[in-house]
C-alpha cells in the first residue's frame, strides 16, 4: 500500500510538514506560472499548488493532467484560509498514474446520462457522500440492534412463494423447478424467532412492479426485524427507537455530508425522536378527504395521498389499523374490528411517505390458511410456514424498512435511485 496521507487528515497545525497524497484530479486551473490542482480521495479534497519555481519539472507535469487523472503528489503543508479547506500543499513532485484527456461527465449532463455512466458518476464526491451516509446509517442500525439484544440471521434469496403478492415476483428456473427472487425475508425470519426470539437481517429484495414513482426500485436493500412475544404496539416502539437512533447517530457522524444536500434544513431530522405521532387509518382518510382528495375508506393510499398526508407532520409518524383488503395475508386480524388488520406504516415527512411497513403476524393456523386461500394462493406452497402455527405458536410482530427510502428522506433526494450504488428499475438494468 502507498504510504500516503488522506486529504482530510491534513490540518493547519501541520504547517511545514512534508506529505504524500494519492488520489484523483477533481479541479484544475492555471494562473500565470502556477497550476492549482484540487485533489480528491475518499476522505475529501485538498488544494495543491505547483509553481514553475522552484520545481519546473513538476510544474510541467502538472500542466499535462486532466480531470479525473490518478496521481501521487508530494509537497509541504501550508495553512491558508483562502484555500477550500483552510490548508493547501505547496507541491514539488507529481507522479501521473494514469492521465485522462477527457472525462465524459460534464456539468450539463442529464440525469439519464448520469445513470448510463453510473460507473463513472460514482467518482463524484457528492455521490460518495450519499454512500457514506447510507453506510453510516447501517452502522448505526447495527449498533442499536446489538445493544438491544437482536440476533442477525441470513435468510435465502431464492424462494418458492410470494410474500407481497404474486404479481410482483421475479420468476426463474431453478434446475427442474420454478423459483422466485425474494420479495422479503419476513417468512424466514419468523422461523428464527422460535430459537432466537428477536432477529433481523439485511438482504436485497426484488419487486417486479412497473411503478415509476420516485420511491420505487425493482431491487432494494431491506432491513427487516421479527420478534416473538411482541404485539403491534411493541413493534412500533422498536421501529421508532431504531429509526431515531439511525438518524441522530448519522447526523452526529455525517453532518457535513448531510448538509451537502440539506444545507441547514435539519429540522425534521432533529425531530425524529420518540415517541413519533400516531394516527389511525380512519383519521388519515378524514384528513385527506378534508383536503379534497378523492379517496374512500377501504382504499389504499398511494404516493400522492401519502405526500399530502405528510404535510401535516414535521417528523416521521405512524398510520395504523389498515383495512384487511389492502394488506398482506400474514397480518393479524384486529379482534376489535374484523374489517382491519393490526398493521402500521411509518411515513417520513416532507412528502417522502412510507419507509417502513410493519404488523403483528397472524399466529392462528386456521385463520392463516383462510387468508392464504382468500388471496388465491395454494396453502401447499406454505406448508412449512403454516407449521410455525402448529408447533409452539406465539404472538409475534415484525417490519421491513426500505433503506434507500430512508436515505432519500434524510438527504432530501428527489428519487430513491440516487440512494443505491447501481439502481435497478423497470427500464434500467445497465450498467
Amino acid at each position: 500500500m502507498i504510504d500516503k496521507v488522506y486529504c482530510a487528515d491534513v490540518k493547519p497545525d501541520m504547517e511545514g510538514k512534508r506529505v504524500k497524497l494519492a488520489g484523483w484530479v477533481y479541479r484544475k486551473r492555471e494562473v500565470g506560472k502556477k497550476v492549482f490542482i484540487v485533489l480528491r480521495d475518499s476522505s475529501g479534497i485538498i488544494q495543491t499548488i505547483f509553481k514553475k519555481e522552484p520545481s519546473e519539472e513538476a510544474y510541467e507535469e502538472a500542466k499535462k493532467v486532466g480531470i479525473e487523472s490518478s496521481v501521487i503528489i508530494e509537497g509541504t503543508v501550508r495553512a491558508d484560509p483562502r484555500a477550500p479547506t483552510g490548508v493547501e500543499i505547496q507541491a514539488d513532485k507529481i507522479q501521473i498514474i494514469q492521465n485522462v484527456d477527457f472525462f465524459p461527465i460534464t456539468k450539463d449532463a442529464s440525469e439519464e446520462f448520469l445513470l448510463d455512466v453510473r460507473h463513472l458518476h460514482l467518482h463524484s464526491p457528492k455521490v460518495a457522500a450519499i454512500m457514506k451516509v447510507k453506510g453510516t446509517m447501517m452502522q448505526a442500525a447495527r449498533e442499536w440492534l446489538l445493544q438491544d439484544g437482536w440476533y442477525e440471521v441470513f435468510p435465502p434469496i431464492l424462494v418458492t412463494g410470494a410474500v407481497e403478492g404474486g404479481a410482483t415476483l421475479f420468476k426463474l428456473k431453478y434446475f427442474d423447478k420454478t423459483a422466485y427472487l425474494s420479495q422479503s425475508a419476513q417468512l424466514y425470519l419468523e422461523t428464527a424467532i422460535f430459537g432466537l426470539e428477536k432477529v433481523w437481517s439485511l438482504t436485497p429484495s426484488f419487486r417486479a412492479e412497473k411503478s415509476r414513482t420516485r420511491r420505487h426500485l425493482t431491487e432494494f436493500w431491506h432491513l427487516e426485524l421479527e420478534a416473538a412475544w411482541m404485539d403491534l404496539w411493541d413493534i412500533m416502539k422498536v421501529e421508532e427507537e431504531l429509526v431515531s437512533y439511525m438518524v441522530q447517530r448519522t447526523l452526529e457522524l455525517r453532518k457535513s455530508e448531510i448538509e451537502l444536500y440539506r444545507k441547514d434544513d435539519l429540522k425534521t431530522l432533529k425531530n425524529a425522536v420518540p415517541p413519533f405521532p400516531r394516527i389511525s387509518y380512519d383519521e388519515a382518510i378524514d384528513i385527506l378527504q378534508s383536503k379534497g382528495v378523492e379517496i374512500e375508506w377501504g382504499e389504499d393510499m398511494g404516493a400522492d395521498e401519502e405526500r399530502i398526508l405528510t404535510q401535516e407532520f414535521e417528523a416521521p409518524f405512524f398510520v395504523y389499523g389498515y383495512p384487511k383488503g389492502i394488506k398482506a395475508f400474514y397480518m393479524k386480524e384486529d379482534p376489535e374490528d374484523p374489517r382491519k388488520v393490526l398493521a402500521a406504516d411509518m411515513l417520513a415527512p416532507e412528502g417522502y411517505g412510507e419507509v417502513i411497513g410493519g404488523s403483528q403476524r397472524e399466529d392462528n393456523y386456521d385463520k392463516l390458511v383462510e387468508r392464504i386461500i382468500e388471496e388465491g394462493m395454494d396453502p401447499k406452497n406454505y406448508e412449512w410456514y403454516l407449521d410455525l402455527r402448529k408447533y409452539g405458536s406465539v404472538p409475534h410482530s415484525g417490519f421491513g424498512l426500505g433503506l434507500e427510502r430512508l436515505v432519500a428522506w434524510v438527504l432530501k433526494l428527489d428519487h430513491v435511485r440516487w440512494a443505491t450504488l447501481f439502481p435497478r428499475t423497470p427500464s434500467r438494468l445497465y450498467p
